[in-house]
């Protein structure tokens, strides 16, 4: 008899089945025990199996509420998903880390210590990313593959602001808290590709959708609305909310290949030199709030009045040359909408529509019709109903008590 790891024949495991309803024993679980210690042989390979009473409890349980189809084991549905750290952000950590780390003789980096180096540094958690799916990431996404800096490279510029921006975050310093703990900061930036401007820079605690669009909102209200985005490949440049930002916007939006920080050169420099002359000389900070105040001091004074020599001008000079062609946005309640996440939803016969668990009732007449539900996924303080693309207003949460009294002063008149 011999113990195989692969799956056996689906008549073996319904031989197993029968022999549950014809073993010895007074409970189910008694003949799943008898049955265990049985072995069962394939007659086409001669093949000898041994099953444990816990594998024959979970096919009989199978079997008995969902049919013979559900014997087969099932692929995982989150297969070839990574659910805690993503590939670019792995990426852009180990680019933080390499230059830091030795090298074997033959020039490859010890895999085992980069995992316990980003560790130490508490770039992720072992919970969250541990030592095998640390390897298969690297090895699946090429994280370490040399060739990936040798792609050919050809310098380029937009020949107008706005054209083009490109955008990335960089892990930024951390900063201790009143607990006495100590919180990572991001640095999410956007640079104008023709003129080299930061038209916004913002550190956050959290690198999540959230604090993605208030900076890219706070750059659209400071510079105006680009042509194009250049956007690295992480989950927040890729949300639903950027996306449909970008189309109401009618921005051409696309994103870099993973872990390709050459393919977004000018950003990459960017913060190239804001670690080197920037946070090198400012090592200590106190809140967030005084890490932002420097930081935009830095950029408005340091960065963007002072002569560049990729474009041998300031950036804010050349960035105003082309000031007749930049579109700004109002900041408005309307402009604001346009961050907002979008979901469809049918109103009933009472022109009612339920949305996170709450009924609302719509601004206007819209009953049987499927409308579109506009809200702020950090706050869900308003809703705001949009019908064929056109605005309808914002609804109202509904007051079952308020329409009864409604109606009984319609009657009494």
């Amino acid at each position: 008899m011999i113990k195989v790891s692969h799956i056996p024949p689906l008549e073996i495991r319904l031989q197993v089945l029968s022999a549950v309803d014809y073993a010895p024993g007074n409970s189910i679980r008694a003949r799943i025990q008898s049955v265990a210690t049985r072995t069962f042989v394939d007659s086409r390979t001669d093949k000898s199996y041994q099953f444990t009473w816990r594998t024959i409890s979970t096919w009989l349980y199978r079997f008995k509420k969902y049919g013979i189809t559900t014997l087969d084991n099932k692929t995982r549905c989150d297969k070839n998903t990574y659910r805690k750290i993503q590939p670019n952000e792995l990426g852009e950590a180990i680019n933080e880390v390499l230059p830091t780390l030795g090298r074997c003789k033959n020039g490859s980096v010890p895999k085992m210590a980069l995992y316990r180096q980003l560790l130490n540094r508490h770039y992720f958690q072992r919970s969250q990313l541990s030592q095998t799916s640390f390897y298969r990431m690297i090895r699946e996404n090429e994280l370490l593959d040399l060739e990936q800096s040798k792609k050919l490279r050809r310098s380029f510029s937009m020949q107008f602001a706005n054209e083009l921006w490109q955008a990335d975050t960089m892990y930024g310093p951390s900063i201790k808290q009143t607990d006495g703990k100590w919180r990572k900061t991001f640095l999410i930036a956007f640079i104008d590709d023709a003129s080299r401007l930061i038209t916004h820079g913002e550190f956050f605690y959290a690198d999540n959708t959230v604090n993605m669009c208030d900076a890219f909102r706070t750059a659209l209200f400071k510079r105006g609305k680009p042509e194009r985005l250049y956007f690295d490949n992480g989950s927040n440049y890729r949300s639903k909310e950027i996306l449909q930002a970008c189309l109401r916007l009618n921005i051409h939006l696309s994103h870099a290949p993973i872990r390709d920080g050459a393919a977004k050169g000018k950003i990459e420099r960017f913060f190239r030199g804001f670690r080197d002359r920037f946070l090198v000389e400012n090592k200590d900070f106190t809140t967030l709030e005084v890490l932002n105040d420097k930081t935009h001091q830095w950029i408005e004074n340091d960065y963007n009045n002072q002569h560049h020599s990729g474009i041998q001008m300031k950036p804010l000079d050349r960035f105003t040359l082309d000031h007749t062609r930049l579109t700004f946005l109002y900041d408005d309640d309307t402009t604001q909408e346009i961050f907002f996440i979008e979901e469809n939803r049918k109103v009933s016969k009472t022109n009612v529509f339920s949305i996170n668990s709450h009924k609302y009732e719509c601004p206007v007449d819209l009953r049987n019709k499927t409308i579109q539900v506009r809200y702020s996924r950090s706050q869900r303080d308003k809703f705001i109903v949009y019908f064929k693309d056109k605005r309808m207003g914002e609804a109202t949460k509904l007051d079952l008590h308020f329409n009864a009294q409604q109606r009984m002063k319609g009657v009494n008149e």
